[in-house]
């Protein structure tokens, strides 16, 4: 079946209005996609405060140094570990 062509739009409202009203497989033939690979596309970060026991981060900073990455690094690390097996014991 022949996909009908996408229009020209004068500007995004246009585009959006179109794209909201019409389904997209008239247009674009899905089947016919490429998975693609995207190695180093980087996570988006938001920056936060956080507040902690000085006696907490002091000992996050020594046991950094002793595995000789930075202590936000590791925090992170740290903190992914224990929200995934928080999520994985929720689904059982």
């Amino acid at each position: 079946m022949k996909k009908k062509k996408i229009p020209k739009f004068e500007n995004e409202d246009q585009e959006r209005e179109f794209r909201s009203s019409h389904e997209s497989t008239e247009y674009i033939d899905w089947s016919s996609g490429e998975k693609l690979i995207l190695p180093n596309l980087k996570p988006s970060l938001k920056t936060i405060s956080l507040r902690l026991p000085e006696t907490l981060l002091n000992d996050l900073k020594t046991l950094a140094n002793k595995k000789d990455v930075p202590y936000q690094s590791l925090l992170k690390m740290f903190l992914a570990e224990r929200v995934q097996r928080e999520l994985k014991n929720l689904s059982k």
